[in-house]
Order: C-alpha cells, then structure tokens, then sequence
C-alpha cells in the first residue's frame, strides 16, 4: 500500500513498531473478573504535587490544590499520568512532567477510534501499542505482592488489548501482549492463549536481572523462548523496560538520560548475542522498540572482534558457534524515528533488520508530521529499500495480514 509524497516519488504507507497506549478509565472495571475488582487498579481523579525525574525514577508527591491529573490507585500505590507520556498536540515548551487528565489529552491517547483517525492524518496504515500503566513489559503487576490479582490484570490487560483496542481496527491495531514476569511457567501459557487467537508480538524487559528477575544466560527463560519460537511470537522489548534509565550521574539532569536511552538496547542486545539464546532458538526474533539504530554497526563490529580476539577467556568458545552478527543479522529488528546516521548506515545495520516508529503520544513523537520525516530520512534509498524499513520488514517481522511485498 502507498501514499503520497512531495510530489516525486510514492511513499509507502507506515507501519509503526512502536507506539504508545494511555489505558481508558475502564479497562479494569470491565475486563478484570468481578471476584478480583475489589483488589485491582481503579482510576482516581485528584490534585498532584512535585514531580520530578531523578536517577531514571519518577518522584511525585500529592497536592488537593495542585493539577488534576488522572492516576491508577493500586495496592496502595499511585500511578499519575504525565503530560510527557500524551505530548501530542502540545508545543514543545508544553511537554513537561505535570499530570494530565485523559480530557486535557488529544483523544486518540485512549480512544481506538480517534487513534486511526491521528494514523491516517500521519501517513500511518498500522501501529504497535507499548503499555503505560502496567510499563513497559509488566512491571508493575510483577511487583504487585498479590500475585493471583497480578495475574488476573495481566489477563485482563491482554483481553482488552485484543478485543477492545485492537477488535475494530481491521487490524490497523497490532495487539501486544504482557506476561506474568514472575513465573516462567505462566508467561508460556500466556504467550500460548495469546498466539491461539493471532497475536505474534509479547513485550520483555531489555535487562530482566534489573528487576530482580533471572538473567538469560541462566537458562530460567528458556520455556518462555521456545514457546514464542514456536508460535511466531516477536519478544519486543522497549528502552526503559528494565525500569531504568542510564545516566552518568545520579544528579543529572533527566536529559542526560533521554540521550544515553539507547545504552540500554545496546547492553542488551550484547547480551543476547553472548548468550547462546539465539543460537538454541534459531527462529526466535527479538525486536528493540525506541532504540535507535546509529549504533548498531559499531557494535557489531567490537562483537565481532570480541568473539574472534577474547573467545579463549571470555567464556564464549563453545557457545557462540558464529560470529555474533550472524545472530543478529538473522533473528533482531531495530528501529528509528530520528537517525540519519543511522539510515546512512544501513548496509551495515541491515535492510531486512531495520523498521520504522512514530513513538505516539509521547514527547518524542513525529506526529503529526511523520510523512515528512520519513521522506527526508529516505530520500535517495532505493523504492525497495524505503519499503522495507517503512512497512515491508515490520509486516515479516509480525506476520501482518497486509501485503506481503519486500
């Protein structure tokens, strides 16, 4: 499928890897079995005091008089949303840490319906939503100390995202889905439900040990792998989703992490190249969402380096058959909104390895003007190639019911 451009050339239409969702006030009440409601998130509307990001870490404290902001009440806790997370529609200058509401949001933040109308002013066909509330991968129903109520959000998470998200978009609406991050054993029978009924993409965090949960090299998530291997499932896994963000110093300011947030892909793609998973699940794919991609090639080539010169000492002889960008050039996607390095890189980074994000609605978004972006990121790449990064590659990778060109 294409579209318009500046008049040269056709563009194709965008399929977004990587996108965001703000859950309606609803979710829980209508989708969480009755018996566990009591217990679950509930939606709260009240004043918000300070809030601030130090260290890679929200602080916030509560105010009658402050802002009204929309929040999640959970277990005792509570969860604001912020204005960065629902940027659309603001300036720049606008795009700051104060709470907001769902009203003061541009509706497409939680409504299906007014999401495709903002794609279709954005010259986007199809979109993957990441989560807010539950973050990235779960996190939150994983650090939940009642379990069995965690599970039933986790559930209850993935049946809205599915049937009410996703359910009317003709598949414009690309269903994600959460695990229960604390136990193995219920992560592959969740990936199993999900997969029954079409769903081929599950999100994970980039470094599961900063959150307290097992490594990959430790063999504890290897069910979890061979059941996404088995049926088609991508492991999506989006900066952030171990719940911290890189910084030189504890002081820094919060930019200091926005422009080192692609470390943490890059340490865990490290990972997974030296961990022998990717070569005990040779059809596994992994997908990094908001990670940029100007890195990659010199990051392989030290990978490469490193499996070549250190294999001796490093632990890695036996284990890693091949050079490790054998692994990557055959099983990880990348992708960018903003990278011209990164674009003028990609014999290197791979035609078949790079998709394209419009990060909606957050403060990094293209909306509205990803059509614009995009023609000037790919102008010059061949119609082959510009097909590929902006729709062909995340249409293999997801196994899209969309045209199957490139």
């Amino acid at each position: 499928m294409t579209g318009e451009t500046n008049g040269t050339t056709e563009l194709p239409l965008v399929i977004s890897v990587d996108d965001h969702v703000i859950e309606p006030a609803h979710l829980f009440e209508t989708w969480l079995p009755a018996k566990y409601r009591d217990r679950g998130p509930k939606p709260l509307t009240a004043g918000i005091g300070e809030l601030a990001y130090i260290g890679g870490k929200y602080k916030f404290t509560t105010d009658p008089e402050g802002q009204q902001t929309d929040w999640w009440q959970y277990e005792g806790d509570l969860f604001p949303y912020k204005r960065i997370i629902a940027a659309v529609g603001f300036s720049r200058d606008e795009m700051t840490l104060d709470g907001i509401t769902r009203e003061q949001m541009r509706r497409g933040c939680w409504d299906p319906k007014a999401r495709l109308a903002d794609m279709d002013l954005n010259h986007v066909e199809a979109s993957l939503c990441f989560p807010t509330f539950p973050r990235f991968c779960g996190q939150t129903f994983a650090e939940a100390r009642d379990k069995e109520v965690g599970l039933a959000c986790v559930r209850a998470y993935n049946d809205w995202m599915v049937e009410e998200w996703c359910g009317d978009s003709g598949g414009r609406l690309i269903p994600l889905c959460l695990i229960p991050l604390w136990d193995v054993d219920l992560a592959v029978q969740e990936v199993r439900r999900n997969a029954a009924r079409g769903v081929r993409a599950v999100t994970f965090s980039e470094i599961p040990t900063y959150l307290g949960l097992p490594s990959i090299h430790s063999g504890y998530w290897d069910p979890f792998f061979a059941e996404c291997e088995a049926t088609g499932t991508v492991v999506c896994m989006h900066i952030g989703s171990s719940s911290q963000m890189p910084a030189a110093s504890p002081d820094a300011p919060p930019a200091v992490q926005a422009a080192l947030s692609f470390n943490n892909a890059m340490a865990s793609m490290m990972d997974f190249l030296f961990s022998g998973v990717l070569v005990s699940f040779p059809r596994l794919k992994l997908a990094y969402a908001e990670g940029q991609m100007g890195w990659i090639p010199y990051a392989l080539e030290r990978a490469d380096d490193v499996w070549e010169e250190h294999r001796a000492w490093g632990g890695v002889r036996d284990l890693i058959p091949e050079p490790p960008s054998t692994y990557y050039y055959r099983q990880i996607y990348c992708c960018f909104f903003r990278d011209r390095h990164g674009v003028a890189s990609l014999d290197t980074i791979g035609v078949d390895n790079a998709t394209f994000e419009t990060d909606y609605p957050h403060v990094d978004s293209t909306w509205p003007h990803t059509r614009r972006i995009a023609a000037e990121h790919v102008a010059g790449l061949s119609p082959e190639t510009t097909y590929k990064i902006l729709r062909g590659n995340a249409i293999r990778m997801l196994e899209l019911d969309l045209d199957r060109r490139g």
